[in-house]
């Protein structure tokens, strides 16, 4: 089974602001497990990358780490996906951008979102949320 990745376990590989939760998030990156991301996550992540850490990365070295994780799955967000997103961020009171990454995830076929976002063990109809950092 797949596991969906947010932009925060994402960029955690890359900050050294927190040794601890990089190497959990490099652990996860380079493991055996199936790993999924969706376009909101790869642009978030070249974003956070590129202006908000502490010690921001060049747009170039940005740019290969992006396209490093386009060789992962990634889930197009599409009208369709927008307005599931739309009706799961109504439904289960999250904002949007979150219910975003839980429709991408449901798209995939990924039975879990690895993020430290939204609430551990939080279910949205089969789609559950683990911290790997928790």
């Amino acid at each position: 089974m797949s596991s969906f990745v947010d932009t925060n376990v994402v960029v955690y590989a890359f900050d050294r602001a927190d040794p601890t939760k990089q190497r959990i998030a490099v652990e996860l990156l380079e493991s055996d497990v199936r790993l999924v991301l969706s376009t909101q996550v790869l642009l978030e992540t070249w974003c956070v990358l590129t202006r908000r850490l502490a010690e921001p990365l060049e747009e170039a070295e940005a740019s290969q780490i992006i396209d490093e994780l386009s060789k992962l799955p990634v889930v197009a967000t599409d009208p369709q996906l927008v307005k599931q997103a739309i009706q799961t961020s109504r439904r289960f009171n999250i904002a949007v951008w979150d219910a975003l990454i839980i429709e991408a995830a449901r798209a995939a076929g990924c039975a879990t979102v690895l993020s430290e976002d939204l609430q551990t063990g939080q279910e949205f109809d089969g789609v559950k949320v683990e911290n790997p950092f928790a």
